[in-house]
């Protein structure tokens, strides 16, 4: 009996033992329960607050509207339309993307290429990614989609401005084009620190002044704050930054001008640049064959882009840019006033002209083999006598007619409004030891100064350098830098900047040696090389012609059907009218054209017709 009691009572204290235990955690649970609510609802209120708001609002970007650009005239070059794209969720689909795009394809058309390019996107983003599923809606499958978006959820439709070129070829490669943002372009412009402004917006300026004026073109981007269901299907609107849209540009182009210069070049490979010499306002920049911008607004397809990129007349290339060329006799005025400058000949000195000069037991000839007899600067120029200058490389010297050429662009950047320009060269002692590896390479001989005194050799130089060139001539040695964009205008208040405040500044130049080159030039249009492609105009022009050779024949006679055509010689012309006066300045290449009198200078003449003429008639 007395055990039976000893283990009741030892059973009960062992119960109670467990009671009191499980009191004692559970009252511990409870406190840690209330120490977590407190932590959670006082100690991190409004930091979890603000993140609860965040998951119930989403911060929509709104992208601005791009600035248009017009030529002087106020004719349109560039600019946008509203149209409306389908984007999908994946992760907000129902049901699978297959069955999604055969229902969806009875309300809105899609083609085989839009289901192929976006079943690749899918393979590319997230789940959560918007991935563009068609572009280019028009308003009557916008309507029809709205009606039917319920059926269809994860997939949604979005206005969207987009860009236009309706010149379509015609100055292609001065207006440029945008395209889809690349991976390369949000890096740059991550480091740029303008990635944020860029949310929302599909494309950016690629090339011409698209790419080198984006920044004052794209805008601000807006946002606007909306409040949204777990679905992420929105519910209202609780406050909005509307974007600012990008500026409009007016450029100094004139469009009129420009397919003028076009025409006379279809069916060649060439390039021209006028400028206005008492502005710098670049008139007209062609580059011919040209290509049509609007295949790239919204990623070019690959017949295109092969068809484009293959050529070999290369329509992508900015030749007036990028291109670079010997520039032929057009170079002689230039030269003619470093000898000037540099006292090395006087105007009226004068040298025999046999038809050839002979340095180092070698005769370099003229052209077609012409004997000038004596001539002085003005009758080189007028007849262009090779001798004359053949005589006067060594003379100068190569360093000396360098740093005197310079002056004029040659071998520089013009600094253009436009991004790609390429330097060139103007040959120099110092140019060849840094172009060169070898030591028996970097010698400089005499004969090469011979070539480079006629505009051949090692000169390479763009047609924009000669345009700037002869614009400064024209302008009386007054360098004022070359520029594209006349002024910006702002879109919300009308009011219109300059975009070119860079002071002009006057060249060492003595005035009466200007005089000797222009008073020349005046005559190749009147008596010498031009004279038959500017026979019976009512102005006075001023100009050179010029002929490059692109294939040297070792001596040989130059038989033009006897080579490859991409292998003849260039045709070139610089010139600039009013002589007196001069309103506009042009330079051209018409490349493996042959003789520069007969096939660059009429083109020229033409443009001048409309510029001092057609252009003003009533």
């Amino acid at each position: 009996m007395f055990e039976f009691k000893k283990t009741s009572r030892l059973h009960k204290q062992r119960t109670l033992l467990r009671a009191w235990v499980a009191g004692v955690i559970g009252v511990g649970l409870l406190a840690l329960l209330g120490a977590r609510l407190w932590y959670l609802q006082v100690d991190r209120y409004e930091g979890l607050a603000a993140r609860a708001d965040r998951n119930r609002i989403a911060v929509v970007p709104i992208a601005p509207r791009r600035g248009e650009i017009t030529d002087r005239n106020g004719v349109v070059l560039a600019r946008n339309y509203r149209d409306y794209t389908l984007s999908v969720v994946p992760a907000q689909v129902e049901g699978s993307i297959d069955d999604l795009l055969d229902n969806l394809g009875e309300i809105v058309y899609l083609s085989e290429r839009d289901r192929r390019r976006f079943k690749l996107a899918l393979g590319q983003n997230n789940r959560y990614s918007d991935v563009l599923l068609r572009n280019s809606i028009n308003e009557v499958e916008a309507s029809w989609f709205a009606s039917h978006a319920f059926r269809f959820p994860g997939v949604s439709l979005q206005a969207r401005w987009v860009r236009e070129y309706p010149q379509g070829e015609s100055a292609a490669h001065v207006i440029g084009y945008v395209g889809r943002i690349s991976e390369a372009d949000e890096q740059r412009l991550d480091e740029a620190g303008e990635l944020g402004n860029y949310r929302g917006t599909l494309n950016i300026g690629k090339k011409g002044i698209e790419k080198s004026w984006e920044k004052a073109l794209h805008g601000q981007t807006g946002v606007e704050e909306v409040e949204v269901t777990a679905s992420g299907r929105p519910v209202r609107v609780l406050n909005r930054v509307d974007p600012v849209p990008g500026q409009n540009l007016q450029l100094s182009i004139d469009i009129g001008l420009q397919r003028e210069a076009e025409k006379l070049f279809e069916g060649r490979r060439g390039a021209l640049v006028a400028i206005e010499p008492k502005t710098g306002e670049v008139l007209a920049f062609v580059s011919a064959p040209s290509f049509d911008p609007n295949l790239f607004v919204d990623g070019i397809d690959v017949e295109n882009w092969r068809k484009l990129n293959e050529s070999p007349d290369h329509p992508l290339i900015n030749r007036p840019l990028f291109g670079t060329y010997p520039i032929g006799s057009t170079y002689k005025p230039f030269v003619a006033l470093a000898a000037l400058a540099l006292n090395k000949r006087g105007p009226n000195d004068r040298i025999s002209d046999p038809g050839y000069y002979e340095f180092g037991g070698q005769r370099f000839r003229n052209a077609g083999n012409a004997a000038y007899g004596p001539t002085n600067m003005h009758r080189a120029l007028v007849v262009s006598s090779d001798t004359y200058f053949y005589s006067l490389g060594p003379e100068i010297g190569v360093d000396a007619l360098h740093d005197f050429s310079k002056q004029f662009s040659f071998g520089q950047l013009t600094g253009i409004d436009l991004d790609g320009e390429r330097r060139g060269i103007l040959p120099s002692r110092e140019w060849k030891r840094q172009a060169y590896k070898k030591p028996a390479d970097q010698r400089w001989y005499a004969g090469e100064t011979i070539s480079v005194a006629v505009g051949q050799g090692y000169n390479s130089f763009t047609l924009l350098q000669l345009a700037q060139a002869t614009s400064t001539l024209a302008n009386d040695g007054l360098y004022i830098k070359p520029h594209l964009v006349r002024q910006t205008i702002n879109t919300e208040t009308g009011e219109s900047s300059m975009a070119v405040t860079e002071a002009p500044y006057q060249l060492p130049i003595d005035p009466a040696h200007i005089k000797v080159v222009k008073d020349a030039l005046a005559d190749v249009i009147k008596s010498g090389t031009a004279r038959r492609a500017f026979a019976g105009t009512k102005y006075n022009a001023a100009g050179k012609t010029g002929t490059a050779q692109v294939f040297s024949l070792r001596g040989s006679k130059y038989r033009a059907s006897a080579i490859d055509e991409r292998l003849r010689d260039h045709a070139l012309f610089m010139s600039y009218a009013p002589a007196n006066d001069p309103e506009i300045a042009i330079a051209l290449i018409v490349e493996n054209a042959g003789w520069g009198a007969t096939q660059a200078a009429p083109i020229a003449r033409r443009l001048y017709d409309y510029w001092l003429e057609e252009r003003k008639k009533p």
